[in-house]
């Protein structure tokens, strides 16, 4: 069974999405057999390539309710073990770590991906690091197991550039326009940050339909 998930780095319901969904992973009978690729999806394509603060950004957008709507994502974050900090969190455009997400699922494979997707993660939401920068990416995706020299020569060359903006193009062709969205064998579609047991139902509806 293949599941692609389409998030963005600066998704924080993406980051609760990836949590819920890796515990029903844990409880699903076959998840040996489950295939977990992340797509890239970017909330805000024209964010400046220099980071600005989170909270400054979110009150401009949104206005006064902005600091509940982060009160609100933290709470529910923190019955995930996310620790959030919107006050260090920076915006910034995405599009070199969703890069370097491509670079890992081709080279390295799903379970290198996943894990430098939690990284990126954690680095944005919880430790107020600009996402955007080569040398906190390169350290970020050395923790996850890629080669430092690798990385490196990756991030400031054009490679992978306009295969991630294939994939973009992609998730909005099929008509993504909200993360996370989890898409089971390129058929069904879940939408949201959904409980753990929707996610276990979804994997376990999906097996019974392939007669496993």
């Amino acid at each position: 069974m293949k599941v692609e998930i389409y998030s963005d780095i600066a998704c924080p319901w993406c980051f609760i999405g990836k949590r819920r969904f890796d515990r029903a992973l844990e409880a699903f009978a076959g998840a040996e057999d489950v295939e977990v690729v992340y797509r890239p999806f970017q909330l805000v394509p024209d964010a400046p390539m220099e980071p600005s603060p989170h909270r400054a950004w979110l009150e401009e957008r949104y206005g006064p309710q902005s600091r509940a709507m982060d009160d609100r994502v933290a709470a529910i974050g923190k019955g995930e073990g996310i620790d959030y900090d919107f006050d260090a969190a920076q915006h910034v455009n995405t599009v070199h770590g969703h890069r370097l997400l491509w670079l890992a699922e081709h080279e390295y494979g799903p379970k290198t991906q996943a894990d430098l997707k939690e990284r990126l993660l954690a680095a944005h939401f919880s430790e107020g690091i600009d996402v955007a920068d080569f040398a906190a990416l390169t350290e970020i995706a050395v923790a996850a197991g890629m080669d430092r020299a690798r990385v490196e020569a990756f991030l400031p060359s054009d490679e992978g550039r306009a295969e991630t903006a294939s994939e973009l193009e992609h998730a909005r062709s099929i008509g993504v326009s909200s993360v996370p969205t989890f898409v089971f064998e390129g058929k069904y579609a879940v939408q949201g940050a959904q409980e753990t047991e929707t996610f276990l139902q979804a994997l376990e509806q999906i097996k019974q339909m392939q007669g496993k």
